[in-house]
């Protein structure tokens, strides 16, 4: 059985100010999050893995970089843009409260009803085309899996990943949001035998090895 582990990237300066950051938009970890990262590699050190995949984006690059040096492991990397944030168009760059003047309802929906999500309202990325992007790098990497035992790692950021690892668990849009969301550094595990959807669900947004309480601002 081939396993999956799916990695937000570490807590940014824009994640603390609640702002959205989307695929145009980044900025920099912050202090405390390269210790949260420390103790995932901690957490995993013990998981051979086969093969990362990681979005190219700076702050889940760098959560990459740190994670797979610490875990000192002759891991082969991929970088792709199937692993990008969403493109959240002009919500981007505002914090939450600003979104929530300007765009209500686009926000109400992608937090917690993606059903009724009408991305072309902000110039974004609906669901439905993330989910397009993202599934075939992650089908692909099982596929690839001769072994049918590997441990694969991917790293990324939270929106997507949520929508990317419930559509894999065969979970309608309109329910994505039923688990919540996932934290920054946290690890979601799932099972796969064979490419052949719906996956399996081990743990969701495992945050148990970090030492640091969890604020509001940590999970999205």
């Amino acid at each position: 059985m081939t396993r999956l582990y799916f990695v937000r990237h570490g807590k940014t300066q824009w994640n603390m100010e609640g702002r959205y950051q989307g695929v145009n938009g980044d900025s920099p970890l912050l202090p405390e999050s390269y210790d949260q990262i420390h103790q995932l590699a901690q957490y995993l050190k013990n998981v051979p893995f086969a093969h990362a995949y990681v979005s190219p984006l700076p702050r889940a690059k760098t959560t990459a970089d740190v994670l797979l040096k610490d875990l000192e492991q002759p891991i082969p990397v991929t970088v792709t843009v199937g692993m990008r944030e969403f493109d959240l168009g002009k919500m981007e760059g505002l914090k939450f409260t600003e979104v929530a003047e300007k765009y209500p309802d686009a926000l109400h929906a992608f937090r917690h009803a993606p059903g009724e999500y009408h991305a072309e309202e902000v110039a974004g990325e609906s669901f439905e085309a993330l989910i397009k992007r993202m599934q075939p790098v992650v089908l692909d990497a099982v596929r690839a899996d001769a072994t049918g035992t590997a441990n694969l790692l991917f790293v990324s950021h939270g929106a997507a990943l949520v929508a990317l690892i419930q559509s894999l668990l065969g979970t309608p849009i309109k329910d994505m949001r039923k688990d919540g969301g996932l934290t920054n550094s946290s690890v979601t595990i799932l099972e796969a035998h064979g490419p052949n959807l719906p996956f399996t669900l081990l743990k969701w947004n495992d945050t148990e090895f970090l030492t640091k309480p969890l604020e509001a601002t940590d999970t999205i």
